[in-house]
């Protein structure tokens, strides 16, 4: 795919599907997924009706954080393949229309990266100033009360040579220092590798946390923290060790130039912060930053009419003048929402991602036929959050677990043979693309019908809000372009309800119970509808 064929703003109309590469298909039996293996599945995206594949990390690494401490960033660890394989899963996807976005981890690197072994060799290292290295406090104890969102101080001592190095989650992950130019030279030299490869993106991991403040200030303490129910890191208030001023100029906005320079290319931010803040990484026409800063605001809202039309709102309210809005319902790192809402409160949350909310939204793979979190047996947890802080729920393997594409006991992830690295769980024969292949009512082909219908109305890919009320338990939300009117309305609650009056109206999809009578929408509890109006 040649920059000419990659239009302009294509990311407005597209839906994203997230990739967890280790969960997705093992192609050569060792039990972790693969490159070729997502290669092999790609029909069914294509089928499916996705415009965008986005892969978290495959890059080398020792598998600290499974990934997400990255020891080469213009490699591919064994364990996924090789470059070859990149290769030919970028030119397969592009062959069938798909664009592929990959995950850059700005924030920090594995210790094992030749950049970090070097800077801790000395304290003369000339890479030294490449990490964050501080001496202990006046007390000798740590330089700040930061913490580390993986648990516990966000500070390790180094014994050589007699300093802390700053780690914002494992210590296996030390920050690295983007106030140093050649840190920020090198960083969009990787970037600049997979771009001429011809990606079409990339995800941000944490982008926000990538500037500290200068001065070493310590955090407020949260006076609200429960240590007996709170994870460690809301001990304190992250003032300081994270979302700087500085974030922009330093690391998103040459970012976002270098997007631009090499052509319609896509940045995404994972950007954990409430709206007011989150905004000011869309930057300013003058100086543009990521163009879909995440929106996770779904993930812990109130599944409610009332609630989500308030939330709603809330988020275009705040939106910047340009900003195109962006939904998400779920990622790797957070409860699958089929467990967090229950199933059938699923079926309508992807009828609101996939048709109701303007904007971009993205799947969580395995969304699309109503997986579940899966328990974890002790001797089979792999994810140090869950070690480092046991019962608090923030554990991320239970969303990690392989895709069930079969019936039989590999569910078509492996072989038979093999033990998958997480357990694929308890499930009954739906539980699966071929299970729910062709099934009127099941969750894959409502994800089907309802792309082939975002597909079919601009209104419902890039059209505007023409209402957006909550009647009763049931959300109605109007959407509008100059073609028409579509109506998406989800009945949150379990009693039957009549919205309103809808005469002349098109019944165009429906999940659960939903008729038209008499030029009234009836609604079972827990049903959803789209309309034409």
């Amino acid at each position: 795919m040649t920059t000419d064929e990659r239009e302009d703003g294509w990311w407005r109309s597209a839906v994203i599907y997230q990739i967890y590469p280790r969960s997705y298909r093992d192609r050569d039996g060792d039990g972790v997924g693969d490159l070729r293996g997502i290669e092999e599945r790609l029909d069914h995206l294509v089928a499916l009706g996705v415009d965008a594949v986005w892969i978290s990390p495959f890059y080398p690494s020792p598998m600290a954080d499974f990934g997400y401490d990255v020891a080469d960033y213009t490699g591919v660890d064994p364990l996924f393949g090789d470059l070859a394989d990149f290769d030919a899963l970028l030119a397969a996807a592009h062959a069938r229309g798909l664009k592929l976005i990959l995950d850059f981890v700005p924030n920090h690197s594995s210790s094992a990266h030749p950049w970090f072994t070097e800077s801790r060799s000395s304290r003369g290292s000339p890479k030294r100033d490449w990490y964050i290295w501080r001496d202990a406090g006046p007390d000798g104890g740590l330089p700040t009360n930061w913490q580390a969102s993986s648990g516990g101080p966000a500070w390790a001592w180094d014994e050589a040579t007699g300093q802390y190095y700053l780690h914002t989650f494992l210590p296996e992950q030390p920050d690295l220092n983007w106030r140093n130019p050649e840190v920020r030279a090198a960083m969009l030299d990787a970037m600049r590798f997979w771009f001429k490869k011809g990606v079409d993106g990339f995800r941000l991991d944490v982008v926000y946390h990538c500037i500290k403040d200068a001065a070493f200030r310590d955090d407020p303490v949260n006076p609200d923290h429960d240590p007996a129910t709170d994870p460690p890191f809301g001990a304190v208030v992250q003032t300081h060790s994270s979302n700087q001023p500085e974030v922009m100029p330093l690391v998103v906005e040459p970012m976002r130039a270098l997007a631009d320079e090499m052509g319609r290319r896509l940045l995404i931010g994972e950007i954990y912060l409430p709206f007011d803040k989150l905004m000011r990484y869309y930057g300013t026409p003058e100086a543009p930053g990521v163009q879909l800063p995440f929106n996770f605001s779904l993930i812990s809202a109130d599944w409610t009419a009332p609630a989500l039309k308030a939330l709603i709102e809330d988020y275009e309210a705040h939106l910047p003048r340009g900003g195109w809005p962006n939904w998400v319902l779920g990622n790797h790192d957070q409860s699958r929402i089929a467990t967090r809402i229950g199933p059938e409160r699923a079926r309508l949350a992807a009828m609101l991602l996939l048709a109701g909310l303007r904007g971009t939204p993205t799947i969580y793979y395995g969304d699309e036929i109503g997986m579940q979190d899966v328990a974890i047996p002790p001797d089979r947890v792999r994810d140090p959050w869950e070690r480092n802080m046991p019962g608090l729920g923030e554990g991320r393997d239970p969303c990690r677990t392989p895709m069930r594409w079969t019936q039989d006991p590999g569910a078509g992830f492996s072989t038979e043979e093999v033990e998958p690295w997480l357990p694929i769980g308890e499930r009954t024969p739906q539980d699966s693309v071929e299970g729910q292949r062709g099934v009127p009512d099941g969750m894959l082909e409502l994800h089907r019908a309802l792309l082939q219908l975002r597909r079919a109305h601009p209104a419902l890919r890039t059209g505007g809000y023409a209402a957006v009320e909550a009647r009763g338990e049931v959300l109605w939300i109007e959407r509008e372009d100059g073609a028409g009117r579509i109506a998406v309305a989800v009945n949150l609650g379990t009693q039957d309800a009549e919205p309103a009056p809808a005469d002349g109206a098109e019944l165009l999809l429906h999940a659960g119970e939903a008729r038209m009578a008499g030029g009234t929408l009836h609604l079972a509890g827990l049903s959803g509808a789209i309309l034409r109006l």
